[in-house]
């Protein structure tokens, strides 16, 4: 056996360990200094752009130096960059022997990859640091391609002022990317970092423009181009004063900042969603609406789009963009911020009905003055229906109803529905907001606003493609970043879900419809060859106005009004947001309208007058395509067999006429109060005849009802201008007008009314008991209390 002599043993491990070292003792950053947060278009245009933390315009490493720029800067730094290993010996002998006849240094003989390490070590030039760069150039060739090397030069090298890096400089110089620069311009960078300090405005221009022309001619000798490029290229004019960056898309560069770490992002660079062109004429449409609209003192709009299929953003302006208006608040993303949603989630509450069976598409709603718990909705018109179909009263907004159908649904359950939708702003407890919660009572954002209907609209795309099932992703927020999928897996489906595809179709078509309160003679300019489903919504005191529409393709959310919270006149979603609404998808292509859930509906018969289901005293009857849950509503409660005399003058019973002779016939018939107010808007409603005489009227059919103040109600009564106490109208309803109603308040008579049985009365502080007595001593009684003006 030969045996190693021990010195060779040391001195083999010494050389191994000096070449691990040599190997292995790299920074895994070469560079640690901050850049600027750029967001891009999907198609790779700059939208918007911030300087970095230290002051400096340095945009992330790009995936790719341009061709150009490659071949001007290796021309004129380092021509025999793809051969050499870090050190270009010749090039370095070149140097010395400039440096040494002019007695001065000349030349460094630098490589493109020394002057990497000499940009990241930055230290002071000596003879030392040159040899300490060789050393570490060598090591960084066999740790990286040319590519990379050449791609960290082009992200960390000085341009001048406070650029670093090609591609803010492009865009700082040229106001474009550096990959669609000319020659002439990719030459003119190319020497800058030679020689930063020459782009100066008005100064040393003769020099950059010589170093320019001087590496052009070098190029047409290098036959990277021909002289005639070269010639032509001279005559392009050299940058002057730094151009200002795109602003395009502030507000998500914001919202990328401050959400990075949670997207995982490693870079500063977000590739998004963003539609180029589509930003860019939101942007534009917005500052229109918004120049029109900062006359009546309303600075602040914002709009979403959202591509359903696909669940992504194509455009985002979370403002009015103007910095130099800070008084207008522009810097404010209104998309993120807290508001009063109005009227926005009433076809939410419709759909959750439907779904639950507790409703169907066009049941009949009460819409009557009411009071609850101290609580009184008004309707945006101050009038009332008596009652209207669900689906008229959710294209109408109407209030009152949406209030009646949350009270039957119950503000808890709707509560933790808008959780489910994953509305995130709803931080109190569903006892803080109450019934109010339907009217706007809560804060929502628009990016859940505008959430929650992508998800409903997906899952109704979704009906075919998982057989009837649903994904719980469908009401994922939608994403900003490109090429990040949502996934989902066969085993992730569902049988049930937030809300039933039936119940969003039949929200959807519910509204289409265009009339909304106050809009007559609006909505007619709002005319669109496509078929969106849309909602309007305006918070108390006229503080945010909103219009949410969508198709099968895409999303829309519009926002008006003053980051401030100060509200305006003439602030409503249908006059401030609905037009905005519709530009957007004039903007947007055409979609065919959602296909119908056939599966998921069925044909039930319904009493076409009240929108129940079908009784058997229902005259007429039709089919109609419901939720599956639909089978579970009740019959029609407002129809009823009604037995007649001889004649069909006066309702009669078996104690005053023979069977024999009785009509018997199915009729309408609404409660006192709804019809006190029904029969105003539709002259077709028939009241019910009055009882023969002699006839006594059954005693579970109570003839009257309190329209105004309901039992229990709670009343203040103000002061009037002349400084003395007002009076509260009391206003009864009962179903034979001309008979005569007796007042009474604590047992004391009052007075009486006949035919029109209203009467103004101004009872004391406290509890009271109000009897009223009809011509055949039918009694209503109520309770009511008056409130103390000196304690409220």
């Amino acid at each position: 056996m030969i045996r190693i002599p021990k010195a060779f043993l040391v001195s083999d491990s010494i050389c191994l360990l000096g070449v691990l070292v040599f190997l292995l003792a790299w920074p895994k950053q070469l560079f640690k200094s901050p850049t600027s947060y750029v967001v891009e278009a999907s198609n790779g245009e700059l939208l918007s752009a911030a300087i970095a933390s230290d002051g400096q315009w340095r945009f992330p490493v790009a995936d790719s130096v341009p061709d150009k720029f490659a071949k001007c800067l290796t021309a004129f730094e380092d021509q025999r960059f793809l051969m050499h290993f870090g050190v270009d010996p010749v090039a370095m002998g070149r140097a010395m022997k400039q440096n040494l006849q002019s007695g001065s240094v000349v030349s460094g003989g630098s490589t493109i990859s020394m002057q990497v390490i000499r940009l990241s070590r930055k230290q002071n030039r000596s003879i030392w640091q040159k040899l300490i760069e060789m050393y570490l150039a060598m090591r960084l060739e066999l740790g990286h391609s040319k590519k990379e090397i050449l791609g960290l030069y082009a992200a960390n090298a000085p341009f001048g002022s406070n650029v670093v890096g090609l591609e803010a400089a492009s865009w700082r110089y040229y106001g474009r990317k550096a990959k669609n620069l000319s020659w002439g311009e990719m030459a003119t960078l190319a020497v800058l970092p030679n020689s930063p300090s020459l782009v100066r405005p008005g100064k040393n221009a003769h020099k950059l423009i010589k170093k320019r022309n001087d590496l052009l001619d070098k190029l047409a000798t290098l036959q990277y181009i021909d002289q005639a490029t070269a010639n032509l290229s001279k005559a392009e004019p050299i940058p002057t004063q730094p151009l200002p960056l795109p602003q395009y898309a502030p507000h998500l560069l914001n919202r990328f900042k401050e959400e990075r770490r949670a997207l995982a992002l490693p870079s500063t660079k977000l590739s998004s969603t963003l539609n180029y062109d589509l930003q860019l004429k939101v942007n534009e449409l917005l500052k229109r609406y918004n120049n029109r609209y900062k006359a009546n003192g309303i600075n602040n709009i914002a709009a979403l789009v959202l591509d359903v299929k696909n669940a992504k953003v194509v455009s985002y302006v979370g403002n009015n963009y103007q910095p130099e208006n800070k008084e207008l608040e522009s810097h404010v993303d209104m998309i993120k911020a807290p508001r009063s949603p109005g009227s926005t989630l009433k076809p939410l509450l419709y759909a959750s009905m439907l779904s639950d069976g507790l409703l169907l598409p066009h049941s009949l709603v009460a819409d009557i003055p009411t009071q609850i718990a101290g609580y009184t909705p008004q309707n945006y018109d101050l009038g009332y229906d008596g009652a209207i179909a669900a689906d008229k009263a959710l294209s109408r907004s109407l209030n009152i109803p949406a209030v009646k159908m949350l009270q039957q649904y119950k503000y808890e359950r709707f509560y933790d529905q808008l959780k489910k939708l994953h509305f995130s702003t709803l931080n109190k407890p569903a006892d803080h907001y109450g019934l109010s919660l339907i009217l706007g009572g809560s804060e929502v954002t628009l990016w859940d606003l505008a959430s929650s209907y992508m998800g409903m609209a997906r899952t109704l795309n979704h009906f075919n493609e998982y057989q009837g099932r649903y994904n719980p992703h469908d009401y994922d927020a939608p994403s900003y970043v490109k090429n990040k999928e949502q996934t989902s897996t066969k085993k992730e489906l569902e049988p049930n879900s937030v809300l039933d595809h039936g119940a969003i179709w039949a929200t959807f078509n519910a509204m289409e419809e265009v009339m909304r309160p106050g809009d007559e003679g609006l909505w007619e300019q709002f005319s669109s060859s496509q078929r969106i489903a849309w909602k309007t919504g305006t918070s108390f005191g006229f503080r945010d106005a909103w219009a949410v529409g969508l198709n099968p393709d895409y999303v829309v959310c519009v926002w008006v009004g003053n980051a401030d919270g100060e509200g305006r006149p003439g602030l409503m979603g249908i006059e401030a947001a609905a037009p905005v609404l519709f530009d957007i998808f004039r903007l947007l292509p055409n979609a065919n309208w959602f296909q119908t859930p056939k599966t998921k509906l069925k044909k039930i018969t319904v009493c076409k007058l009240s929108g129940f289901k079908a009784g058997e005293n229902c005259p007429e009857k039709i089919s109609e395509l419901v939720p599956f849950a639909g089978e579970k509503t009740r019959l029609c409660p407002y129809h009823q067999l009604v037995h007649l005399d001889a004649t069909g003058t006066y309702r009669v019973t078996d104690k005053c006429e023979s069977p024999a002779k009785m009509q018997h016939v199915k009729w309408f018939v609404l409660p006192p109060a709804m019809e006190y107010y029904y029969k105003i808007k539709n002259s077709d409603y028939k009241p019910l005849p009055p009882f023969k005489p002699g006839c006594d009227e059954p005693s579970n059919q109570l003839p009257m009802d309190m329209i105004y103040p309901k039992n229990n109600a709670v009343v203040y009564i103000p002061v009037e201008l002349d400084g003395t106490r007002g009076k509260v109208i009391f206003n009864v309803a009962h179903r034979n007008p001309k008979t005569k109603i007796y007042w009474h308040i604590d047992e004391n008579y009052i007075g009486s009314t006949q035919s029109f049985h209203q009467m103004a009365l101004n009872p004391t502080p406290g509890k009271h008991t109000l009897t009223l007595v009809d011509e055949k001593g039918e009694r209503l009684v109520q309770v009511f209390t008056i409130l103390d003006k000196e304690k409220h």
